[in-house]
């Protein structure tokens, strides 16, 4: 259940950085480009700590976690940027 859950995330992830990217691509807005890295950010978060988890046994939770969390900020602070940026 946990990797079908991770996966459907991954994919709905892949999705909103493949819609940025060509809209990065048709209008060269920097903005754009901004939310595609932060949505990299957060796809990658997720499939990390899915991963790892696995390779580790699920063990070293707060080490995981810290991690995700630390890369799903930078992520979210890209598309605050974008977001604030493109006031």
């Amino acid at each position: 259940m946990y990797i079908a859950f991770s996966l459907t995330v991954v994919v709905a992830g892949l999705s909103m950085v493949a819609f940025a990217v060509r809209a990065y691509y048709r209008t060269s807005r920097p903005a754009l480009f901004h939310l595609s890295v932060g949505f990299t950010c957060l796809v990658s978060a997720s499939l990390a700590t899915t991963i790892s988890a696995f390779l580790l046994d699920f063990q070293g939770i707060r080490y995981l976690l810290s991690v995700n969390y630390l890369i799903s900020t930078i992520g979210y602070l890209f598309i605050i940027f974008q977001l604030w940026k493109d006031d």
